[in-house]
């Protein structure tokens, strides 16, 4: 290994990290459009109470998230076993639908702020709340990072190569 290349590692990492908590915020940006966008739009069209207007329009917020972050965000991530991803996604979507209207309806029926641009500003902390919980889980359990190119495939083969390098020095 060539003096310095682990700065660089840890600069490359910072730069991934960085480029993915961009596109991250880009389509959680849009997502959050969507989600007050459709609150919005079925309060002011129907008799829904406030939390289940609310959770229909997070519901569709996922769905739109969900297509930015596989074809976006981690369009470069480990592309097997969707059906894993997908129910994966879903129940930290899901984890994430109750911080999100969990933390709407104190507000509402805790305390009782339930006029428009207060149910717009507990939805819109809800959403931030949850957003944490949410990049943390998708990029650790649901979008998995593929291993580096060269890098060894487990722990163990490291250990053999170690010991047969040792082997052929000593021998």
């Amino acid at each position: 290994m060539a003096h310095g290349s682990a700065g660089s590692s840890g600069g490359g990492r910072l730069r991934r990290l960085t480029r993915e908590l961009a596109k991250f915020g880009a389509v959680g940006g849009a997502g959050l459009l969507v989600n007050l966008g459709v609150f919005n739009f079925v309060r002011h069209v129907t008799d829904l109470q406030v939390v289940r207007a609310s959770v229909i329009a997070t519901v569709v917020a996922i769905a739109f998230n969900y297509v930015g972050f596989r074809y976006f965000t981690y369009r470069d991530r480990d592309k097997g076993g969707r059906t894993k991803e997908m129910t994966l996604f879903l129940l930290f979507s899901m984890v994430g639908l109750v911080i999100e209207n969990g933390l709407l309806f104190l507000a509402t029926y805790g305390f009782g702020w339930d006029s428009p641009l207060q149910s717009n500003v507990f939805k819109f902390l809800g959403i931030g709340v949850a957003t944490l919980f949410r990049f943390w889980s998708y990029r650790t359990w649901v979008f998995k990072a593929l291993p580096l190119r060269g890098a060894v495939e487990s722990p163990g083969a490291a250990a053999d190569s170690a010991g047969s390098a040792a082997k052929q020095r000593v021998g």
